[in-house]
């Protein structure tokens, strides 16, 4: 128990004077006194401390040999700490003022990362997720035969991912306030940006049935056009999932639609009734 005693305040004591120490050299010490302590607590890994005299030596040796080194260790500092925004843009600011260093496709692959890192739930803002997406890509094209354009486009395919079910689920909203006109818009959009959606079938789907609805709650005079595109959106579901989970209803929906386009180009007194009602609602 003494020994256990002795040994906890004699560690005490060190850290208390290593703490003193550093706090000494935080305030009064020189650049180089900084500069060899900021580096020795990098190495250790205490980059909170490391950060404190980093932030006091980027501007005091901006001009000096050591400058890219610090900036290096800055943006890494910032990354530790979880602070990807900071992070992201120091890493940014190391590749375009050292683009000829040797860690400048690391810094660039960096940059985009922590952007990637701070991307948000697919149900927020996705600013940070298009920025993430713009610098991947560009890392991509800047060094295309690098080791980590592997990982860039896995980076990119989990992004791109997040925005399609933004997307997706902002459709389905639409679908089931029975905008169905705002549905469809955004139904093609998906299909148009991300042809190989794993959604893509019910979404060929849920396009008939909007158009199917939406003709049959529209006037006489817009239900031929609704219909057709109805009866349209039943072939591009069929002609690519010939054997959908959707067939029966599918086929239901284009029957009712070829019957209610055969009224109309026939002048049935229903759908002369049906103008009526529509009008006047």
């Amino acid at each position: 128990m003494k020994f256990k005693a002795a040994f906890f305040l004699s560690l005490s004591l060190l850290l208390s004077f290593s703490a003193c120490k550093f706090q000494k050299i935080v305030k009064s010490g020189t650049v180089d006194e900084k500069y060899e302590t900021a580096m020795k607590l990098y190495e250790q890994k205490d980059y909170s401390r490391a950060l404190q005299l980093f932030d006091q030596l980027t501007g005091a040796m901006r001009v000096t040999d050591k400058s890219q080194k610090i900036a290096y260790r800055y943006a890494y500092c910032y990354f530790t700490q979880k602070d990807y925004t900071l992070a992201s843009y120091y890493f940014k600011r190391f590749t375009t003022t050292y683009p000829n260093a040797e860690e400048a496709e690391e810094c660039m692959f960096m940059s985009a990362y922590c952007n990637f890192l701070n991307s948000p739930e697919y149900s927020l803002d996705q600013t940070v997720t298009y920025d993430a997406l713009k610098e991947l890509q560009l890392f991509t094209n800047t060094y295309p035969s690098s080791k980590r354009v592997s990982e860039c486009n896995d980076l990119i395919d989990q992004l791109r991912l997040k925005l399609e079910m933004k997307d997706y689920k902002i459709a389905k909203l639409f679908y089931r306030m029975d905008d169905y006109a705002a549905a469809i818009q955004m139904f093609n959009t998906i299909l148009k940006e991300f042809p190989d959606s794993q959604h893509r079938e019910e979404i060929l789907f849920l396009i008939l049935k909007s158009y199917h609805n939406y003709a049959r709650e529209s006037i006489l005079e817009k239900q031929k056009e609704r219909y057709t595109k109805a009866i349209s959106a039943y072939n591009d579901l069929v002609s690519q999932y010939p054997g959908t989970r959707h067939l029966a209803e599918a086929t239901a929906m284009k029957e009712n639609s070829g019957k209610e386009l055969d009224m109309i180009s026939n002048g049935d007194p229903q759908k002369k009734d049906q103008r009526v009602k529509f009008e006047f609602n």
